[in-house]
């Protein structure tokens, strides 16, 4: 019986991070949309949503500290238990490099609406597309799912890295485009960053199935 009660436990402390997933995915979003549409309402709804973010935090933080200290959990379930823990934190700063845009946007749309040569929409398309995948992993425990969010992280990198060639150049051939080329660059190193921690998830639930630490192994590679 307490192993029954114990199972439903963390079934609950998973719905708890889904719910926490789909929040800060939205806030991700709807910051890139914002962003894109020079939205000031979507702004708002972004920071308003940061609110229900960090409180979520704090529960899910709360719900797993006493499973870990009151059921002492072995094996899978101790990996399960700490990578909502770390998930969890990616979850939240997520959440922020998403207000972080939303507050970018605020100042864009102060000033004259340019074209920029970065593809933003693309960019936001692939990042919220590992977030989903990083999450589907977790929910049906399939670490080659993981595995492939890992991958398209280096597909956000090059982006990124084009965007910031690309709006240098733009700032040094039309020096009145510098203001929205530095919120350009601002945008795409956030969701650079977003990329960076839905990799992270895609890891921890690569170490809760198969009990491995890959952090390193794709940068090895590269070496």
């Amino acid at each position: 019986m307490p192993r029954i009660h114990f199972q439903q436990q963390l079934a609950e402390l998973k719905d708890k991070l889904l719910a926490m997933a789909a929040l800060a995915q939205q806030a991700m979003e709807s910051a890139v949309d914002a962003y894109l549409q020079r939205d000031l309402g979507l702004c708002q709804y972004v920071r308003q949503n940061e609110t229900a973010i960090n409180t979520a935090q704090r529960e899910l933080d709360e719900m797993a500290y006493e499973l870990l200290s009151r059921e002492q959990p072995m094996a899978i379930d101790l990996r399960f238990i700490l990578a909502v823990i770390k998930i969890n934190g990616d979850l939240e700063r997520i959440g922020d490099q998403s207000v972080a845009i939303a507050r970018r946007t605020r100042d864009t749309i102060e000033t004259e609406p340019v074209e920029l040569p970065v593809d933003f929409e693309t960019m936001g398309e692939c990042t919220s597309r590992m977030i989903r995948s990083a999450i589907q992993a977790l929910l049906d425990g399939d670490a080659r799912l993981a595995d492939s969010v890992r991958e398209m992280d280096d597909e956000v990198d090059r982006m990124n890295r084009r965007a910031h060639a690309d709006l240098l150049q733009l700032i040094q051939d039309e020096s009145k485009k510098t203001q929205q080329a530095m919120n350009g660059l601002f945008v795409a190193r956030s969701l650079e960053r977003i990329a960076d921690h839905a990799s992270n998830i895609a890891t921890d639930v690569i170490f809760w199935i198969r009990g491995a630490d890959v952090r390193h192994q794709l940068s090895m590679a590269m070496d």
